[in-house]
């Protein structure tokens, strides 16, 4: 079948005249910032892109332990990502001799951490600028830079994860900004209960890296409880020998030696993480009562237990072979451990009348403090007389029963929203859900200043996010329900409240998928989050 003739022409013409109008041109999209927690304050820039290449370098004055810390942190991200030498100089000067420049080749790209006077941003702020030839990191101190290098690690494509230059992954680019960032509060943490299940020290350090990664910096670590007793006491070694080899559920249990122990701190101390052990007391104490039952005040003889009921277990707070007991162990702890804290629990107890739990907290807390160590406690420890440098610890639901005093310091960790062993949803098949079903909206859509009554005039310094491991066997199971509510919960610690809304979140939060994949992390794949 043929066209008409005059049909062919109109066609023709109006395909000529289509030829003639102006062709949209696509305009490319500046990549997503997915930046978290979300920086106090980020704006782009007019100007290209900072792009590490074969050429780059970082620069920071190496005789200073905070930059030497972030240099070689940033250079074990990028490194092997990039296949590219990226040397760490002390100053422009030096680059050439560390980086051969190609004859046609005259300029290059550095990465500069810079220590300088304190701008308002306090110990742990940091500015960033990228454009076309650099990347400035400015802080006041170490934790500022290695902060603001976990920022440039975001920023950069998810492959810099890779640990595989042979994958190809880059182009490694940065869009021109300017980023000035601090936290919101000083103690942005994370709890891991290594007492029902015991981790290795290379699966804590798993978990350490996560908190680093989102400018987390404090990880308590809960060591002893009914079913193990996990940090070698030197004074006391039946603690561990009758105490350590049991768990949930029966398996092997385990314990850190001091030396594993000193090895976490100085892991931790390097990605500017602070350790706070806790020894629970005067309940969840079983395991420690097994070799020691003349101190015991429980509803039962003290045994191996491998079950997850509380409240059965006490040691007697009217034997001084308990305080000499406790001396000996809060000595060793704090002799060994750099951080001004020791938490000695004090929830839970069933098994002792107010008055002999208020006598305990009282002499406990002299001991800790006799060691140089700020007391931290559980918030029923509230119900007694507390020096005024003690801190509470919130738990229980979104309020405290009892006020803490006026000016008394408070962590935040209610368990309707932080607790990171409650299920996120009906189906899902590890953790708890007496404190509810948490998912990641729950985890993040709350303000520190207004979500928990009863706190007086005490003052917020913080949150954190525990994950009691009565459920979990190993540090994929801790991931699985940490990842992606740890994330989260590191924003409502950072961020200022008007930066944050759950819709950028959660498209933020996606992105991180990806990076997690390559990092081998395990995760949540939940369904509020457009993976």
């Amino acid at each position: 079948m043929h066209l008409p003739r005059r049909l062919t022409i109109i066609g023709l013409a109006a395909l000529s005249a289509c030829a003639r109008l102006p062709q949209t041109v696509p305009v490319p999209q500046p990549p997503p910032i997915s930046v978290i927690p979300i920086p106090e304050s980020l704006v782009r820039a007019p100007g290209l892109a900072f792009t590490i290449t074969p050429l780059s370098a970082i620069v920071a004055d190496t005789t200073t332990i905070g930059q030497r810390r972030a240099a070689t942190a940033l250079a074990a991200v990028l490194r092997p990502s990039t296949g590219y030498a990226l040397p760490i100089v002390a100053n422009l000067d030096s680059i050439s001799a560390a980086v051969r420049l190609p004859p046609d080749t005259s300029r290059r790209t550095i990465i500069r951490l810079r220590i300088a006077a304190d701008s308002g941003l306090g110990g742990e702020g940091y500015t960033l600028v990228a454009g076309d030839d650099s990347v400035v990191i400015t802080a006041f101190s170490g934790a500022g830079l290695f902060h603001g290098v976990q920022t440039l690690r975001q920023l950069l494509p998810f492959g810099i994860e890779s640990h595989q230059a042979a994958i190809r992954m880059g182009p490694w680019t940065v869009p021109a900004m300017r980023i000035v960032d601090s936290p919101r509060f000083g103690w942005r943490g994370a709890m891991l209960d290594v007492a029902r299940h015991f981790f290795t020290t290379d699966e804590v350090k798993q978990y350490i890296d996560i908190l680093a990664l989102y400018k987390l910096n404090v990880l308590h670590v809960h060591l002893a409880d009914d079913q193990g007793w996990r940090i070698e006491i030197k004074s006391h070694p039946e603690l561990t020998t009758m105490g350590a080899p049991s768990e949930v559920g029966g398996g092997a249990g385990g314990f850190f030696t001091q030396s594993d122990y000193a090895d976490l701190i100085r892991y931790a101390a390097d990605r500017y993480v602070m350790i706070v052990p806790e020894i629970d007391m005067p309940a969840h104490i079983n395991a420690a009562l097994i070799s020691h039952p003349e101190l015991s005040c429980g509803r039962r003889p003290p045994v191996v237990y491998t079950a997850i009921n509380v409240g059965f277990s006490a040691i007697c707070p009217d034997s001084e072979g308990t305080y000499t007991l406790l001396d000996d162990v809060i000595r060793e702890i704090s002799a060994i451990t750099p951080a001004p804290y020791m938490h000695i629990g004090g929830d839970e107890v069933q098994a002792l009348n107010a008055v002999q739990y208020a006598k305990f907290i009282g002499r406990v807390q002299s001991v800790v403090m006799k060691y140089g160590k700020r007391m931290i406690g559980w918030e029923e420890i509230a119900k007694t007389a507390l020096h005024p440098t003690t801190i509470v610890q919130q738990w229980q639901g979104d309020s405290l029963a009892v006020p803490v005093p006026a000016n008394g310091d408070v962590i935040l960790s209610g368990a309707t929203k932080m607790y990171l062993d409650m299920k996120y949803t009906t189906a899902t098949e590890l953790g708890l859900r007496w404190a509810g079903y948490n998912d990641v909206k729950v985890a993040y859509a709350w303000d520190p200043a207004t979500a928990f009554k009863g706190l007086g005039g005490a003052r917020v310094i913080g949150v954190e996010a525990p994950l009691w491991s009565e459920t979990i066997r190993n540090i994929t199971a801790a991931e699985y329900l940490a990842m992606p509510r740890l994330p989260a919960i590191a924003e409502v610690g950072w961020s200022p409240e008007s930066r944050r809304t759950w819709e950028d979140f959660r498209v933020r939060l996606a992105v991180h998928g990806r990076r997690w994949n390559l990092l081998g992390i395990n995760y949540y794949h939940s369904t509020q989050i457009p993976w």
